[in-house]
């Protein structure tokens, strides 16, 4: 079969896994419908794989495929097509997300058992996959634009899968409309495009872009910053953010999902797609940038306050797809997507393991309720080691290879780029402390209660279930969690999940060993041909001291993170005392919520309700709606005096009318 074939296989089965599971549920037996979906992200990823070897059968030049099923629209110049683009960029993308989706897939077979609602997850589940899979095989605007509304729509029924929890609506709601206003700059940024090029086609308008557009055209820049809107609130940079941590709200397997393989990882591609149009709007990609630095550093001082696991990973996400933001805008394309794939990794690794911890804790949270297992979950505390010096960039794992390539190909832009070096390091430092901070409390220290319980051999159960976030005592029926948690330890499929995450987790990295192979590299470069920037390294006194200062910093960072809350816990305590005002700024989250409530919220709920009582009473329903009320009444009142019923009337409006026809008839002769 030809790549293209294999490409619409890729979408295919994602597609009817959700058909399947979303009607058939009633009549599926049992578990059916988690095995099932898992099995159609599995047969995607094989679709993958089939259009990869296929696509190598394609001379380097000619690896930029065009598969179209009918035209929805071409006229006036629009030419709005069914299609897919298979190239090495959007077959990249494919085979990470319908990869570790597989994965995660898996690991919820077992996580999810014993909710009530199984196989509406496992439909919403496939949706999402569909969704992102549809995001990064568009050829053309119109199917990109499609696949990011449907992966926003995605994740509101997966954030508020527990729908009977207000906190779980509520994140639902914000991450929704958030990324509403993000479809938005995407919608406006394509116009700007399409103005120019004339045509909604990829291949077509980066051929054109050149010819049409001149280095730092103001309709291109405007074009571009309104992608980068779009590209900020799918990644929750800065300041559309706010809604990733909320976004923990849901089952942990959908953070896993939205934070290692779709979703926050969609504003990376875009930025890498459109790198034609980005290139010739320099000031854009130095907005892509500083956003990404600034994100990266933020989000890392959050992640060393926050003390809810899954939040402090979510802020983990954060900073590093900042990295990944920064090293598409800088130029860095092959860096920024290795990163994005062992990130995928780790991150998804870091997440189910996470999960196993919570439900050993039987839904609790909090890292300040956990200590000591250690010795009860093996094979968990293993799983989040090797995440998290992947996370840390220590060597030979798969971050350490990743990341610092970013920094590099940053130090090689030189001038103010400089900057933004010394903030990733920064960020690096933090990764590592915050990051072994939930290990070292988690899993070290003097056991907890239930860490007692399950080192006996007894899993722990709360008598009455609670929500994580608010305390509430919650039931276990329909739109809240299951009655039964699982842990890694005991459900085979969550263990065989979390095992090939591990083994992505160390060895992803060895497939672009710097100065060593250039596998991504070259991989990629048909998709950036066209690319002034896409180069390998030359400066390699540069590559061995980024190299040795990422492994000293990773490890600087492990240190300071065990002295803190192993060897001498008391000195965390002293410290945030001695620093009140600056932990406040970090535990409160730099307080954008606030901010965003006292500067858009507040004042558009002032402005609709001050409309609503001016001008929709006095214009809108005095003015139109009255006046149209009042026409129709003396037209009716009107119609009604002349109804008399008498025949002599009648002939007379006749004969009236006639007349009138006949006299403008002979005026106009």
């Amino acid at each position: 079969m030809s790549a293209t074939t294999f490409g619409w296989l890729v979408l295919a089965f994602p597609l009817a896994g959700m058909l399947t599971t979303g009607f058939g549920y009633a009549k599926l037996p049992g578990r059916s419908a988690g095995w099932i979906a898992t099995g159609a992200i599995f047969l995607s990823f094989l679709a993958a794989l089939g259009a990869l070897v296929s696509l190598q059968g394609h001379s380097p030049e000619h690896r930029q495929l065009v598969s179209s099923l009918w035209n929805y629209a071409s006229t006036v110049g629009i030419d709005a097509q069914l299609s897919i683009l298979v190239d090495p960029l959007a077959l990249f993308m494919a085979l990470t997300v319908s990869g570790v989706s597989s994965l995660i897939h898996l690991y919820s077979v077992s996580y999810m058992d014993e909710d009530r609602g199984f196989a509406r997850y496992f439909s919403y589940l496939n949706f999402f996959v569909f969704s992102m899979l549809l995001l990064v095989l568009a050829g053309n605007f119109v199917v990109l634009i499609v696949g990011w509304a449907f992966v926003g729509a995605a994740s509101y029924l997966l954030i508020s899968f527990w729908y009977r929890r207000t906190t779980a609506t509520a994140a639902g709601i914000k991450a929704f409309v958030i990324n509403v206003v993000g479809d938005v700059g995407l919608v406006l940024g394509t116009y700007f495009i399409f103005k120019h090029t004339g045509t909604l086609d990829f291949v077509k308008a980066f051929r054109a872009a050149p010819h049409v557009f001149t280095s730092g055209d103001g309709d291109l820049v405007a074009g571009c910053i309104l992608l980068l809107v779009g590209a900020f609130a799918k990644s929750a940079q800065i300041p559309l953010h706010t809604w990733l941590p909320d976004a923990m709200e849901g089952p942990t397997p959908v953070s896993a999902l939205i934070h290692a393989a779709t979703m926050v990882t969609a504003g990376v591609y875009l930025i890498a797609r459109m790198h034609v149009f980005f290139e010739l709007a320099p000031a854009a990609q130095d907005v892509g940038a500083v956003i990404g630095a600034a994100t990266l550093l933020i989000a890392g001082t959050i992640g060393l306050a926050v003390t809810d696991i899954k939040r402090v990973i979510a802020y983990s996400t954060m900073s590093q797809i900042g990295y990944m933001i920064m090293g598409v805008s800088v130029g860095a394309y092959a860096a920024g997507l290795f990163h994005l794939m062992t990130h995928a990794f780790f991150k998804a690794l870091l997440f189910m393991a996470a999960g196993s911890i919570i439900g050993a804790m039987a839904g609790e949270q909090s890292l300040d309720r956990m200590k000591g297992f250690r010795k009860a979950m093996p094979f968990t505390f293993a799983s989040f080691v090797i995440g998290g010096l992947a996370l840390s960039g220590i060597p030979p794992f798969s971050g350490f290879f990743s990341k610092d390539e970013i920094l590099l190909v940053t130090a090689e832009r030189g001038s103010w780029h400089w900057a933004l070096y010394v903030v990733g390091y920064i960020g690096a430092f933090l990764t590592a402390v915050y990051t072994f901070r939930m290990i070292f409390r988690a899993f070290f220290g003097e056991p907890v209660t239930e860490a007692r319980e399950l080192e006996r051999g007894h899993l722990h159960h709360a008598e009455q279930p609670k929500n994580p976030a608010t305390g509430e005592v919650e039931d276990t029926d329909v739109g809240f969690p299951g009655p039964v948690h699982a842990i890694a330890e005991r459900a085979l499929p969550m263990r065989v999940a979390m095992g090939v995450l591990a083994v992505g987790a160390v060895g992803a990295g060895l497939l672009q060993i710097p100065q060593v192979d250039f596998v991504i590299d070259d991989f990629l470069r048909p998709s950036f041909g066209d690319s002034s920037l896409y180069a390998t390294h030359t400066r390699n006194g540069l590559l061995i001291l980024g190299l040795v200062l990422g492994t000293v910093i990773g490890l600087a960072g492990i240190a300071l993170a065990w002295r803190l809350w192993v060897a001498r816990p008391v000195t965390a305590t002293v410290i945030r005392t001695r620093l009140g005002p600056l932990y406040r700024l970090c535990v409160n989250k730099w307080y954008f919520d606030e901010l965003i409530d006292l500067l858009v919220v507040r004042p558009g709920i002032w402005i609709g309700r001050a409309a609503q009582g001016t001008f929709e009473r006095m214009v809108v329903e005095g003015t139109v709606i009255g006046s149209a009320v009042s026409a129709a009444r003396i037209s009716s009142a009107a119609v009604r005096a002349i109804q008399s019923g008498l025949l002599r009337y009648y002939t007379a409006l006749l004969v009236l009318g006639v007349s009138g026809i006949g006299l403008y008839f002979l005026l106009q002769s």
